[in-house]
């Protein structure tokens, strides 16, 4: 007989994309591989077609928890979670899975964490994802929607994006219900999964995990933050200049995928929205010094798209864009 504190194991499989970060992978699967078989079943390793050594550095790894899929061609972080999560649930049947990207990892203890919590009170699981200095990851910071909840739209309406994404206290705090959060850290039930299926493959990167787990909720699944289960990201997207995008072209997902969680959010507040938030991405071009010329047409473009919802631009369509644009 288990006691009140005592909770039926979980079997839980990691999902882990990555594409030419073989100096973030290295760390993060050490991390994965020295937790007890009991805290983690299964690693699945979805390779989007690296070039970097990451595929003789996976090959020379001996653990029989490891499983690696390989892409034939980089197909984005999306392709690369809907593919592993299909992998991790047709060949491990587990009871959960967890999603992170290479460059990203959980705390020591931080699967025990997520093993101690009560059964069946969520249905997916974000945890608090910080920075290797300790600092919040501002990327990573889960949210409610401010069109579902009037305190979170207030705020938003005063203070812009920080009023529907969780405060710095609510990292101290106990969990909370949250609509919307990243790929970085997220627990999906097999419930989960079972409501709202996998991410859509055809969004390349960016808004790929706010469309799946903003769908979640709205299929009727409950998304707790749980602050005690601790993940390190290890980021780096931007070049240090804030909002500047590296390579240009990421700019197009990143707002076209964004457009249509607004819409998703918002619902028939999505139309009057837009009068504020089309004018602040054309402004953008001044963050982007010698190269506005092809800003203007990504984001052009993903204005575009986004508003038809038409993701069927393929990644080297958008990419020729946005060499044709560079400036001499």
């Amino acid at each position: 007989m288990t006691s009140d504190t005592e909770h039926k194991a979980r079997e839980l499989v990691a999902v882990v994309v990555t594409y030419n970060r073989l100096a973030q992978l290295r760390v993060t699967i050490e991390r994965l591989l020295t937790t007890s078989a009991d805290d983690l079943a299964a690693i699945v390793v979805v390779d989007n077609a690296s070039t970097d050594g990451t595929g003789p550095f996976l090959d020379g790894l001996a653990d029989p928890r490891l499983c690696v899929h390989r892409h034939s061609e980089n197909g984005g972080g999306a392709a690369g979670f809907e593919s592993g999560m299909r992998l991790a649930v047709d060949r491990f049947d587990p009871d959960w899975v967890l999603v992170m990207d290479d460059d990203a990892r959980p705390d020591p203890g931080a699967l025990q964490a997520f093993h101690d919590l009560p059964d069946e009170k969520w249905d997916a699981i974000a945890a608090a994802v910080y920075f290797p200095g300790g600092e919040i990851c501002e990327m990573n910071r889960p949210s409610r929607n401010p069109f579902w909840h009037w305190e979170e739209f207030w705020r938003t309406a005063r203070g812009g994006r920080g009023g529907f994404h969780l405060r710095p206290e609510c990292y101290e705090g106990p969990a909370i219900e949250i609509d919307v959060t990243s790929f970085v850290g997220l627990f999906l039930s097999r419930r989960a999964i079972a409501l709202v299926g996998y991410p859509d493959r055809r969004l390349f990167i960016y808004g790929d995990d706010g469309l799946y787990t903003l769908g979640l909720r709205m299929a009727g699944g409950r998304i707790g933050f749980e602050p005690g289960i601790r993940f390190e990201h290890d980021l780096t997207t931007f070049d240090g200049q804030r909002g500047r995008f590296r390579p240009m072209w990421k700019a197009y997902y990143y707002h076209r995928n964004l457009l249509m969680l607004y819409r998703m959010a918002a619902g028939w507040m999505f139309w009057p929205a837009l009068a504020v938030i089309v004018p602040k991405w054309l402004a953008k071009r001044r963050d982007h010094p010698g190269d506005e010329a092809v800003f203007d047409a990504l984001i052009r473009r993903a204005i575009r798209d986004g508003l038809r919802r038409d993701v069927s631009a393929t990644h080297g369509e958008i990419v020729a864009m946005a060499d044709s644009q560079v400036s001499d």
